[in-house]
């Protein structure tokens, strides 16, 4: 909900007036009494559901996440769940290592306690993809998880999960979105302390007992767990979890399979939400395997691997042919694994007929080609992994077909029917897994790779994102895609636009989204989407080529093209 001029001062003197918003929280408020400028920021908007649920700056304010946003999307959250009538409720809660994200666990399970919820927390940080597997594991009804996956460290976040495990889709959302409209003061909300929750039984702490079940489902799927014991000695890792939730949860999953020369980056192993050692813990940026690229040197390790703070994105690193070490972007990753897994299965006669590979639409075609390949249908998904997880659960419904593998550009993928979320444990324990396959064959995974080019094409990707922070930028970024929308290229460096999808039209069956695609006459394309979770545009390219300098040469002509309309637009 946007607010304008008297109204961002209205919603600002009434927090300052709230008997139900403690002192500290006014004094930081008060702080800023002469900042027009800050006031309009942090009170123009409430935070809205994006694809990861909200996600803001920690401070003071409608348009922050702070203790009061947390409690009120909660409030709206128990309201949703109790709508539904069932008797006996219960919500899974998992957080990770940024600023103040036990703090927001705690008052998110006071909220449901108030409301008569049942909350089970995690008593330390976990990997998200956990939290998706405890929803299911223990019959919840819905589950949070407090994180801003891999944005920088004044950011924290609150993603809603359903009872099948996976994040909210937009139908969900809405009618959730609707309950926290309708919390119109703080003082709505109910919460009981945490003496009184616990003594009450809706307070419940886990840990252990959930972690082995997890890995014990994680490691279920791996293709050839005797190949990993027979070559573990000779077969090094270089791992870091870039200050996060990953490290103990990574280390379990590859020693389950007999893993046992894995290094972690000392200066990175604890949780440190400051990320001190990174500008930014992200895996889809080399920048963020530095520290790891040096430790891998000392070893000649044969494959690096990097979590995001919440695990949910893995990011790999290989040797080149020049032995130098190579970082494999989302889509690389993406198609080796869908190739291992699919191939193995071939190999053993455990393909089924119905087999499906879930991808989303800014996703490369490589993976798709790979899997049909192999006899498997392939899906496309709007944006975000929620999607994903919807199609596996009304495959799980049906029967209808069975889930292989999903995967997005943005180094997210799921293997196994266990959770409804992206997973960096078994993304870390099957890329290596593929690596000591292969090595067991003389060939590392950049070798695999250029073999896949060789036989399906040359594919290649680029993304650009644009960063438009605050009120000024979002009104930018909704008039870039009305300009592109409005006024659709014809032809571009000398190819036909042969097809324009404006996916907020609904197409395919699929939800509305503010997403513009154009592909051209010679298969390559393009896509302009803003972000649900960060102030940016990004724009999405492909092109598949006859060799690796008329692909590069291709992709960087179409980048070049379209980037200076987005650049130029005023």
């Amino acid at each position: 909900m946007m607010n304008t001029g008297k109204h961002v001062q209205e919603q600002y003197e009434l927090w300052l007036k709230d008997p139900a918003i403690d002192e500290s929280t006014k004094e930081e408020l008060r702080q800023i009494a002469g900042d027009a400028k800050e006031i309009e920021d942090r009170f123009y908007r409430d935070l809205e559901f994006g694809t990861g649920g909200l996600r803001g700056v920690i401070g003071a304010g409608t348009n922050r996440i702070n203790a009061y946003t947390v409690a009120r999307a909660t409030q709206g959250l128990a309201q949703f769940m109790l709508a539904s009538g069932k008797g006996s409720l219960s919500a899974v809660i998992a957080y990770d290592s940024r600023n103040q994200s036990p703090e927001f666990a705690l008052e998110a399970a006071k909220v449901l306690a108030g409301n008569g919820i049942k909350a089970y927390v995690f008593e330390s940080l976990r990997p998200t993809p956990e939290l998706s597997f405890a929803v299911r594991y223990l019959k919840s009804d819905a589950g949070i998880v407090i994180t801003a996956s891999h944005n920088p460290p004044e950011y924290n976040g609150y993603k809603v999960y359903g009872n099948d495990g996976g994040q909210l889709v937009p139908e969900q959302a809405e009618q959730v979105i609707a309950e926290i409209r309708g919390v119109q003061s703080f003082a709505d909300v109910k919460r009981k302390s945490r003496a009184e929750a616990e003594n009450a039984g809706l307070l419940q702490w886990i840990g252990e007992a959930v972690d082995a079940e997890y890995i014990r489902a994680v490691t279920a799927i791996s293709r050839n767990p005797e190949l990993v014991k027979q070559t573990s000695d000779n077969f090094r890792i270089v791992f870091t979890p870039l200050h996060g939730a990953g490290n103990l949860s990574v280390r379990a999953a590859l020693a389950g399979i007999g893993f046992d020369q894995v290094q972690v980056v000392a200066e990175q192993e604890q949780p440190d939400a400051n990320f001190s050692t990174v500008k930014s813990p992200n895996p889809e940026e080399r920048e963020a395997f530095a520290l790891a690229i040096n430790e891998a040197k000392k070893t000649d390790a044969d494959i690096i691997i990097g979590t995001d703070p919440d695990c949910d994105r893995m990011g790999a690193v290989v040797k080149d042919a020049n032995g130098e070490y190579f970082v494999l972007t989302g889509n690389q990753s993406g198609a080796i694994m869908v190739d291992y897994l699919l191939s193995s299965r071939k190999e053993r006669g455990e393909l089924p007929a119905n087999g499906v590979v879930i991808k989303t639409i800014v996703t490369s075609e490589m993976g798709a080609v790979i899997a049909e390949h192999y006899g498997a249908k392939v899906l496309n998904t709007l944006t975000g992994f929620k999607y994903i997880g919807e199609k596996m659960t009304q495959f799980e419904r049906t029967g209808e077909a069975e889930f292989l593998f999903g995967y997005e550009e943005s180094y997210g993928y799921l293997a196994g029917n266990y959770a409804r979320d992206k997973d960096a444990v078994i993304a870390s324990m099957l890329i290596c897994e593929a690596a000591a396959y292969y090595k067991s064959q003389g060939k590392t995974l950049y070798d695999v790779l250029q073999e896949l080019y060789a036989r399906h094409g040359y594919f290649l990707e680029k993304l650009e994102s644009r960063t438009l922070k605050g009120k000024d930028g979002v009104e930018k970024i909704q008039s870039i895609m009305s300009d592109w929308r409005s006024a659709p290229p014809e032809v571009l460096n000398g190819l036909q636009v042969v097809k324009v999808e404006d996916f907020s039209q609904g197409l395919y069956g699929l939800p509305s989204e503010n997403v513009l695609k154009y592909t051209l006459e010679d298969d390559s394309w393009f896509c302009l989407r803003p972000s649900g979770t960060e102030p940016k545009i990004k724009v999405y390219f492909a092109v598949r080529g006859t060799s690796a300098q008329a692909a590069s040469e291709a992709i960087e002509q179409l980048v070049q093209t379209v980037m200076s309309r987005v650049d130029n637009h005023n």
